[in-house]
């Protein structure tokens, strides 16, 4: 065991204590029902939570504990600490008024209220992040001196993933590209790997970014539709500026929902520069796999949840995160030979819209990710949080990607606005971990107190410093690249034209599930369209993919398929695209254990207990709240009929056959069917949990009872992924086999 993975048993330990199973809890401790009237200091954070590293503004080490950077105190003050009495009333004339101009309390706290937001980003404003720590492999000595890669070199990260057209308040699980965005805190300096979770890009040129998002955010004059591609301006756009064509077919697949953020790859899109010690440079590319597999939502699982809980990607990390269940994902890298044409195997390696198929570079591991803390405070972390591609160190560089150069201005100039001024890089998320002596001075939200009278180079007056580094001293140079000379030229290289035979790999790379898929995508958003001149060039764009994806997305449009108006190429499929026919951990699934609560408890505790032990996460789900069996040991109920919907769930147990509960009838909860409570005798809300979760091909269990119910829910006790048997544990160990494919995928029957 390594030192990283002691630590990380230690973590959890620390966070799953006895009754700390379930995570969700809001704060450290149980609330009082009445109001607590005796003053004391502030809480500590959740053993799940902390703050960013406490280091000054200027890098320093400054060992303070994180609460010393907190609130203190049990009394309440103003800014400036001056104790309170009273924050209920405004001062006024007598009771009934008016307000005096006096009142500093109330101008202080309604104008702190007034600027609490900032700009959001314009994309990935909605976001979720988490603490943790990357440790290297040792194995990227040979092409990069980066020393934070070095063998067990342990470096504090945090990463944030993200949505990319959806505002602040818009769902996690659209359909949309994912940010994933790593901030290394690395003994050099800060070190941003800003990637996505799809390998290529919309765009070519990063002058065309403006175009692109203008596209797909929702229509200026209505506003709407909000956190969706599934409108006229984005498939305007897409159709005609065609180098989207790939890119718009990774999101149209089941990449474009993904079931977690913990079950999400990410990719750093571009092709960097890495150079070694002896100075020799190596193109790569950078990947995170996920220890968890490649997973996604089906579509209607997605829609539901949407509304029934927006938060779910969010919530599912931090939990999993309060559970114990730490994500993890391998850095990885492609690596290709730095030769002058910057090609590989054909492909050009500036192109963004472009990958490279693992099979002929395969993704080779450098490193370990494991996210082990949640942000005590959103948006002292996760929304002031500033990554920056710019941001580099010895070791890694960049290349003459025409995107990748672009975004090099664009995040340094979006933070300036975002975040109020050029400081951004002084608050405490952002800190570095290393010394600076940068000689910037002064700015909006300047907080450190740099000394000296000589901010400028050279200098005598303070001493000559700061002085300058060499590549003994681990200065960051460039690699120095020769520039051919050439023509000044808005223009792409021919390279660049290729929009279509990618898509085609990634197309004829899926299995038949997932083609039917892509097709409902299509289909659906292409139907969102007013305008058919759009839809029927989206056919033309299809057309050049593949004839069967045109033909089925034409029929559901209701439209002719055209013929394709290029060769259509027979690249060597990609299994590694595909996200179907592996077997991963179960580390944070979800399991429903459905219960009357009347009897049979034992086989309840049995399963709960079973679940836990396997790494997962139990949630009773009941006729009502409270705690079952409380004259022996309680069982908490955490869901009930009118609250539990299938999409929080990767499997449902049943435990008996539960009737109507008291709340189970129309008036008070729409999803209840009145004549099929007296039909069959069992709480409808069961029944719809049960047939959603079986159209979306999740693992069902029933013992007792519970397989009587399966027949009233019109599901065959053979059917794929359904397993009954006379106990819990039986059924338990049948449903974590089936758990560790994802979904029972045999339910679907694809047509093509």
């Amino acid at each position: 065991m390594t030192a990283a993975t002691d630590k990380v048993a230690e973590k959890i330990q620390d966070v799953v204590s006895p009754g700390n199973e379930i995570p969700g809890a809001p704060g450290p401790k149980p609330p009082s029902v009445a109001e607590p009237t005796r003053a004391r200091g502030p809480l500590p954070p959740k053993p799940d939570q902390h703050g960013p590293d406490t280091f000054s503004p200027t890098g320093q080490a400054t060992r303070v504990p994180q609460k010393a950077v907190a609130q203190g105190g049990g009394r309440l003050t103003t800014a400036t600490g001056t104790r309170l009495h009273d924050t209920d009333h405004s001062l006024k004339a007598g009771p009934r008024g008016p307000v005096l101009l006096q009142d500093h309390h109330l101008r202080e706290k309604i104008t702190h209220f007034d600027h609490e937001r900032i700009p959001e980003r314009v994309v990935h404003a909605r976001g979720a992040a988490a603490h943790g720590v990357f440790q290297g492999y040792g194995t990227a000595g040979e092409i990069s001196k980066a020393a934070f890669l070095g063998k067990d070199v342990e470096t504090p990260v945090f990463v944030r993933f993200s949505t990319v057209l959806g505002s602040r308040g818009s769902a996690d699980t659209v359909r949309d590209t994912r940010g994933f965005a790593t901030k290394f805190y690395t003994a050099e300096g800060v070190f941003d790997l800003v990637g996505n979770n799809i390998p290529v890009f919309f765009i070519q040129d990063a002058i065309k970014f403006p175009d692109v998002i203008h596209a797909a955010k929702p229509h200026p004059d209505r506003e709407i539709p909000q956190a969706q591609s599934a409108h006229d301006t984005f498939w305007d756009f897409v159709t005609l500026h065609t180098e989207a064509t790939h890119h718009t077919l990774w999101n149209m697949s089941d990449r474009g929902i993904p079931r977690s953020y913990r079950m999400m790859e990410g990719f750093g899109v571009h092709t960097f520069r890495l150079v070694n010690d002896e100075g020799h440079t190596t193109l790569v590319k950078f990947h995170w796999k996920p220890k968890l597999g490649v997973h996604s939502l089906v579509w209607e699982e997605a829609q539901i949840t949407a509304g029934v809980d927006p938060d779910f990607h969010r919530r599912d990390l931090a939990d999993a995160i309060e559970a114990g269940a730490f994500p993890q994902w391998e850095l990885g890298v492609q690596t290709f030979p730095d030769t002058e044409d910057q090609t590989f195997e054909g492909i050009d390696l500036l192109d963004a819209t472009k990958i490279v198929p693992e099979e002929l570079a395969p993704v080779q591991p450098i490193g370990l990710m494991t996210l082990n803390a949640n942000p005590s405070n959103y948006f002292a972390e996760t929304e002031q949080v500033a990554f920056h591609v710019g941001h580099l160190v010895p070791g890694i560089d960049v290349t003459n990607d025409p995107l990748l150069q672009g975004r090099l201005f664009s995040y340094l100039d979006t933070q300036i606005s975002r975040l109020g001024g050029p400081n951004f890089d002084q608050l405490p998320i952002n800190r570095t971990h290393t010394p600076v002596n940068d000689m910037l001075r002064d700015g909006m939200h300047q907080t450190a107190v740099h000394s000296g009278v000589a901010p400028y180079h050279p200098n005598s007056l303070d001493g000559g410093c700061p002085f300058m580094a060499g590549t003994d001293t681990g200065a960051y140079i460039e690699v120095p690249v020769e520039v051919p000379a050439a023509r000044k030229v808005r223009e792409a290289p021919a390279s660049f034209d290729d929009h279509f035979s990618q898509a085609r790999l990634f197309w004829l790379s899926m299995t038949p599930t997932e083609h039917e898929h892509i097709v409902a995508a299509y289909t659906f958003e292409l139907n969102k369209c007013y305008e058919t001149a759009i839809k029927e060039r989206a056919l033309l764009v299809l057309a050049n993919i593949d004839s069967e994806l045109c033909a089925q997305v034409a029929t559901g449009l209701g439209l002719p398929a055209p013929e394709a108006g290029v060769p259509l190429t027979d690249p060597q499929p990609s299994p590694a695209l595909s996200q179907l026919g592996g077997t991963w951990p179960l580390d944070g699934r979800v399991v429903g254990i459905v219960t009357a609560g009347a009897k049979g408890l034992a086989q309840v505790r049995t399963a709960r207990q079973a679940v836990l032990d396997a790494g997962m996460i139990p949630l009773v789900i009941a006729p009502a709240g409270g705690e079952l069996d409380a004259s022996r040991t309680p069982i908490t109920v955490q869901r009930t009929f009118a609250t539990a919907r299938s999409t929080e769930f990767d499997a449902i147990l049943l435990a008996d056959a539960p009737t109507a509960a008291p709340d189970g009838y129309g008036a008070r909860d729409a999803k209840v069917n009145d004549n099929v409570t007296a039909a069959v005798g069992i709480d409808p809300r069961v029944l719809l949990l049960l047939t959603e979760a079986y159209r979306h091909g999740k693992a069902i269990g029933a013992w007792a009872g519970g397989a009587d119910v399966l027949g009233a829910a019109g599901i065959a006790t053979n059917a794929p992924g359904i397993v009954t048997a006379t106990t819990a544990r039986t059924v338990l160990g049948e449903i974590t086999t089936l758990l560790t494919g994802h979904r029972s995928w045999e339910r679907f029957t694809p047509a093509l």
